[in-house]
C-alpha cells in the first residue's frame, strides 16, 4: 500500500514539473538566469494541480452522442414470453406413482410368503460331497538340505562321503 502512495506522488511531481516547464516556455523572451531562480508567481497547490489534471481529462473525452434506435429494431419481443424463471425439476413429481420400482418390490414381498424357505428346499442327499477335492492345492513338504546330509552321514557305509564333506567344509587357515 505504501509503494502505491509513493508512485502516485512521483507521478504527480512529474506532471507538476512538466506543467511548469510548459508555462515558462510560452513567453517570447527568454528569462535571464537570475529570473529563473526567483519565483514569478505563487506556487501551485495540490488542489490546483488536481483541478488541472481533471480538466485535461475532461477535455480529452469526446462528447457522447445519443443514438436513436433504428425503426426495424424497435419491436418488443418480450410481449409473448412465458414466465422466464422456470424450476429445474418437477415439484409435484412422485416416485411412488411414476416409477415401477415400488410395484416390483411390493409384489416380491407378497410372493416371498408363498415360496419355500431354504431350510425346506435343502436336502442332504442333494449335496455333492467329494473328499480330497483340494489335495492338489496342498503344499508338499520336502526335507531341507541339512536334513538330507544328516541322513546320509548317519549311515556307516557313507563314511567316505562324510570324510570328503568334512574336508570341504573345514577351513585350514
Amino acid at each position: 500500500m505504501g509503494e502505491i502512495k509513493i508512485i502516485i506522488w512521483i507521478v504527480l511531481g512529474i506532471i507538476y514539473l512538466i506543467s511548469r516547464a510548459r508555462k515558462k516556455s510560452t513567453p517570447d523572451s527568454a528569462p535571464s538566469p537570475v529570473e529563473e531562480y526567483q519565483p514569478e508567481e505563487k506556487p501551485v497547490t495540490f488542489e490546483e494541480l488536481l483541478k488541472e489534471i481533471q480538466g485535461a481529462k475532461a477535455a480529452k473525452q469526446p462528447p457522447q452522442q445519443v443514438l436513436e434506435p433504428i425503426e426495424q429494431y424497435k419491436t418488443d419481443y418480450d410481449d409473448n414470453l412465458k414466465e422466464e424463471e422456470q424450476p429445474l425439476e418437477k415439484v409435484d413429481y412422485s416416485y411412488r406413482n411414476q416409477d415401477s420400482i415400488y410395484e416390483t418390490y411390493e409384489k416380491a414381498k407378497q410372493e416371498a410368503f408363498y415360496r419355500p424357505s431354504m431350510e425346506e428346499t435343502l436336502k442332504l442327499e442333494n449335496t455333492v460331497v467329494r473328499f480330497g477335492q483340494f489335495k492338489g492345492y496342498e503344499q508338499q513338504l520336502r526335507p531341507s538340505l541339512a536334513a538330507m546330509y544328516g541322513k546320509e552321514l548317519s549311515n556307516a557305509t557313507n563314511f567316505r562321503k562324510a570324510f570328503i564333506l568334512s574336508e570341504i567344509l573345514n577351513k585350514r587357515f
